[in-house]
């Protein structure tokens, strides 16, 4: 099955993304990164291979990808996931699918910072490091869709920001803190998996948006 090719358009250029929808797809897992699209990241992969359908996505260009600020800035990278679940959310594809999203570093507080305010859209979020405070103590406390948050043990910064963050959390959250050389694709989807299979997914096309 070849992937379908879709764009967003910004003002001076547009977004990327590839969609992998097996015809029987319920559920879909949406691979998000700041640049560089990841259907072949190994989360991505195993749902892949399990007949689920995937999105990857990158929220900056490639011009805008050369400048190391571009991937610290919230904001913009919020206004970007928000526009790429729109899309999601009119297109005929995946519009009736239940929604899973996986996030890594950079985009982690951008990624709280939408499901917060499309809790009704998004079943669950997997966040792989990031300085996942950064998304706001607003933002964390508004936060209802089940978060699962894993991190590396040499990447203090990411630990520390996380243990700033949960004290913020009022929704349900767990944690998995990977072992030295531990590969943190089975954790990753066994917590999917199991969202997936007993969250009820959240009706999405009469869901008001926030």
């Amino acid at each position: 099955m070849l992937p379908r090719h879709f764009s967003l358009p910004l003002a001076h250029a547009s977004l990327h993304g590839q969609l992998l929808r097996p015809e029987n797809a319920q559920r879909l897992i949406v691979v998000v990164k700041a640049h560089r699209i990841a259907l072949h990241d190994p989360v991505a992969q195993f749902f892949m291979a399990r007949g689920d359908a995937v999105l990857a996505a990158e929220l900056l260009t490639e011009r805008e990808a050369a400048y190391a600020e571009a991937t610290q800035d919230t904001a913009r990278l919020t206004s970007r996931l928000l526009q790429l679940l729109e899309f999601i959310r009119e297109d005929a594809d995946t519009q009736h699918l239940c929604l899973a999203l996986y996030v890594n570093d950079d985009v982690s507080p951008a990624a709280v910072r939408a499901a917060a305010r499309r809790d009704t859209q998004i079943t669950a979020l997997a966040a792989h490091g990031g300085l996942i405070d950064r998304a706001g103590r607003e933002a964390l406390q508004l936060l209802r869709t089940p978060l699962f948050y894993v991190c590396a043990p040499e990447d203090t910064y990411a630990r520390r920001a996380w243990e700033r963050a949960k004290t913020h959390l009022a929704g349900a959250h767990s944690e998995h803190f990977l072992a030295s050389g531990e590969d943190p694709t089975p954790a990753l989807t066994a917590w999917l998996s199991q969202q997936l299979t007993y969250v009820a997914c959240k009706a999405q096309n009469n869901a008001p948006i926030r």
